[in-house]
């Protein structure tokens, strides 16, 4: 193996309809999503925040690089599908990590998705209003 290869390590996350596909490997800190860097693809803070929820945890902000292509939809969803697949590979990167990200609860995948719309319905569970006489 040439010393300039670099080898990856992937992890998928998904929340709602918000599929994120993202690598790490030995780096400087390099926060890319989408080919932007990470503050300028989530403008607010909170997100920011979430994203950076694992690289915290692990303390590992400066020794990986981190390259995420995310589609789906919002940016809230998005940033928490990043969340799940940047912990997935960070697990991969370093399986001593495992217990700080499960203490972190940043591999557990949130299950709620969009109801459907039931018939005789305005919406899911919203019904029309009813009148008795």
């Amino acid at each position: 193996m040439a010393t300039s290869e670099k080898i990856y390590c992937w992890g998928t996350g998904r929340r709602k309809t918000a599929v994120a596909r993202v690598r790490v490997r030995e780096g400087t800190g390099l926060f890319l999503v989408n080919d932007l860097p990470v503050d300028e693809y989530f403008t607010v803070e909170g997100e920011r925040g979430t994203v950076r929820g694992p690289i915290a945890a692990t303390e590992m902000g400066d020794r990986v690089d981190i390259f995420v292509n995310v589609h789906g939809s919002g940016k809230c969803s998005q940033a928490d599908a990043i969340v799940m697949g940047l912990a997935r590979a960070l697990k991969e990167h370093r399986p001593d990590l495992e217990p700080a990200l499960r203490a972190g609860d940043f591999m557990t995948r949130d299950p709620r998705k969009v109801e459907r719309k039931k018939y005789g319905h305005k919406k899911a569970r919203k019904s029309f209003q009813f009148s008795k006489r």
